[in-house]
């Protein structure tokens, strides 16, 4: 039995899903190593999935929601991880299905049908291999920063020029080498911070953070 055989379609798509995000994994840390990569997305994404379910417990105290995306696995390793042991779980599981469908009935189950009765026993499963996988993954418990932190470090004016009012998108690095994307304005409010000029952050309020250029005679006083 092939996997490219038309009843098993949705868990060759998986599979193909599956090497394209094994792709955009490699050449983003290409990117990385290279200086140019925005990997933000990574971040927000399991940031986004991870205040869900935060958010979930809260509302219902802990009831289904919560319980739900527990089960599956969500919350319990990174996003793309999680993706990652679904799209394999759930290939081997139809391509499985299918298999066993063949040697009792003597044909495979509708694609249609078998692909939803993969996907509903994916979901527990996926559960099921996150918590040990999770287990064994690296932790890192101040990962996610505060954004106090990235004061004092240095940030690349990126699109725009800042002015005193009128602040321009910044990229700057947190101690764990992850890229953060902030609005800066000089701290100066005469000075011009240009696009593509690097900066030293050196306060923030709220959202929006605060810069001096490196010739600013003010970084010799301290």
């Amino acid at each position: 039995m092939s996997i490219l055989e038309a009843y098993n379609m949705p868990f060759a798509v998986a599979l193909a899903l599956l090497a394209f995000v094994a792709i955009a994994q490699i050449i983003g840390a290409g990117d990385m190593f290279g200086g140019d990569a925005d990997l933000d997305l990574d971040f927000d994404m399991d940031a986004d999935i991870d205040a869900d379910i935060d958010g979930a417990d809260a509302i219902s105290g802990g009831g289904f929601i919560a319980g739900l995306l527990s089960l599956i696995g969500l919350g319990k390793v990174p996003l793309l991880v999680w993706l990652t042991l679904f799209l394999v779980v759930y290939a081997a599981i139809g391509v499985s299905g299918q298999a066993l469908a063949i040697n009792l009935t003597g044909g495979p189950l509708h694609t249609g049908l078998a692909g939803v009765l993969a996907a509903i026993g994916t979901l527990p499963v996926t559960g099921i291999v996150a918590r040990p996988v999770g287990a064994l993954l690296p932790k890192d418990e101040t990962s996610a920063v505060g954004l106090d932190s990235l004061i004092r470090r240095d940030a690349e004016v990126q699109i725009g020029t800042a002015r005193a009012g009128s602040p321009a998108r910044s990229k700057v690095i947190d101690r764990h080498g992850h890229p953060h994307f902030v609005m800066v304005e000089p701290n100066d409010p005469n000075a011009i911070l240009a696009e593509g000029e690097t900066v030293l952050l050196v306060r923030r309020e709220g959202e929006r953070f605060f810069a001096v250029q490196y010739e600013n005679p003010m970084l010799g006083l301290e």
